[in-house]
């Protein structure tokens, strides 16, 4: 079970890493490099909403990444 709970934990931190560096910035960040061509094709309404959902999608991770983090040391 612990170990099957670390190997979650594991991946939940590498999604959440991988979530946040794909997010915009101030400076438009790597969401702006790999959303560039989408934008152009279909307006900044689209890129607009990746970053909606990349938002939504790091509140999600970082909820369960807290939760598996407290359920490991509750089980130690």
């Amino acid at each position: 079970m612990h170990a099957l709970l670390v190997t979650l934990l594991v991946i939940v931190s590498v999604a959440l890493i991988v979530v946040v560096l794909l997010q915009s910035g101030r400076s438009a960040g790597l969401s702006g490099a790999i959303t560039g061509g989408a934008e152009q094709l279909f307006g900044k309404q689209k890129a607009r909403g990746l970053d909606a959902v990349f938002q939504r999608v790091t509140i999600v991770l970082a909820v369960l990444f807290f939760v598996l983090s407290f359920v490991i040391a509750y089980l130690e």
